[in-house]
């Protein structure tokens, strides 16, 4: 969106306009409205405003909910910002930290200020974009004087009289619609240095990728990666209160409304590599990329089905909330003319195909099966060794 479309939606028309335009799904839904729109006079802006925001605004409600029908967003505004599931946890830390009051520095359109002013914590929230800080202040508008919104730098921005601080630091280029991903931490805004040493001097949470690098994590934090409904969407960085003692390593898994957490005092160690077994379990993201999926094994009386490779193999009829359990059912072969075979021997037509390990695209590999019949079932694609291996399982 850019600040003309902004200034045009932003008044009394516009914004009646744009709760009285119907869902926008589909290309055909975009032109069908732009023509009712611009038959009924109203300006180019004001038109391209409105349907850009019924469309983000039917895109987001998988992140918002019911939420998303009141919200402003910006298309990369929307892609950054944090789901309010996950932004609930984010202000459950700081609530349960005993902190009243944080300056959310990078907030965005206000994803996670939501999650802070919707338990009633004190908000300032900060970003550098004009467009995105006036359209975080719609969307904190119903919380009134508890959330102030600012346009500035986060580096400008005195938090002294905050309890604590959210730190989301830009890690794409700057823009309202198409953005790239910076692949050097230096070049986050504000800086992770920057982020850091203030990390050091207040309670603070700081949100990163889920493949930060692990070489760069700081000894003082504890480090908290996140899954939610099958995706591994972050890592965040603990500070002081923030931080529980004892704890450096947590991985949380969301789903299906609940919330579930493993934590250790360092990376866990690993189990000894367990041969294919009556099941196979795939550890969420979450617990990977906070290594610790020896403590996963274990309470599965579960290891590795090869070094290196996170399927866990056993024959304990377990299952927990940090994996997707599966039932051996075959091993197959890895060939894929033989395995197209023998997939319609047995009358497979829907399978799920998930891999490990291997350079295999099962959008082709799908293809290439050509599968018919009704039974369904899981392929688990993973290596042992050199020697690559295909298991038909089933969810458990």
């Amino acid at each position: 969106m850019e600040t003309a479309e902004l200034r045009a939606l932003l008044t009394p028309e516009g914004l009646r306009l744009l709760d009285l335009t119907p869902a926008v799904t589909t290309s055909a839904d975009v032109a069908r409205e732009v023509t009712r729109l611009r038959a009924a006079g109203h300006s180019p802006d004001l038109v391209s405003a409105v349907v850009g925001q019924a469309r983000l605004r039917t895109r987001a409600e998988s992140k918002f909910g019911p939420l998303a029908a009141r919200m402003l967003f910006t298309r990369a505004g929307l892609e950054q910002s944090t789901r309010l599931p996950v932004a609930a946890l984010h202000a459950g830390r700081f609530r349960d930290a005993g902190l009243a009051s944080v300056a959310d520095l990078g907030s965005g359109i206000g994803g996670d200020a939501l999650g802070f002013a919707g338990i009633g914590m004190n908000i300032l929230a900060v970003d550098t974009d004009e467009v995105t800080a006036a359209i975080a202040a719609y969307n904190l508008a119903p919380f009134g004087s508890a959330a102030e919104v600012r346009h500035a730098q986060a580096e400008d921005v005195d938090v002294t009289g905050f309890a604590g601080v959210w730190l989301d630091p830009a890690r794409r280029t700057a823009g309202h619609t198409e953005t790239s991903r910076l692949s050097r931490p230096e070049d986050y805004s504000p800086s992770l240095d920057w982020a850091f040493a203030l990390a050091t001097q207040k309670p603070t949470g700081v949100k990163l990728g889920p493949g930060f690098d692990r070489e760069r994590l700081p000894s003082f934090a504890e480090a908290q990666w996140i899954t939610a409904d099958g995706s591994t969407l972050e890592l965040v960085l603990w500070s002081g209160e923030l931080a529980r003692p004892g704890i450096t390593r947590a991985a949380v898994v969301m789903t299906d409304g609940q919330s579930h957490e493993l934590t250790a005092p360092a990376d866990s160690e690993d189990e000894p590599v367990h041969p294919l077994g009556t099941f196979i379990h795939e550890p969420a993201g979450s617990v990977i990329r906070a290594r610790l999926v020896g403590d996963v094994a274990r309470a599965l009386e579960a290891g590795p089905i090869a070094p290196g490779i996170a399927y866990l193999t056993g024959d304990a009829a377990l299952t927990s909330p940090f994996v997707s359990s599966f039932r051996v059912r075959e091993q197959l072969p890895a060939d894929v003319k033989k395995l197209a075979r023998a997939l319609r021997e047995r009358g497979i037509g829907r399978l799920e195909i998930k891999k490990r390990g291997v350079d295999v695209d099962p959008a082709v590999l799908r293809t290439k099966l050509g599968l018919k019949g009704d039974a369904s079932g899981t392929l688990l694609l993973t290596r042992i060794g050199s020697t690559r291996i295909a298991v038909l399982a089933d969810r458990v």
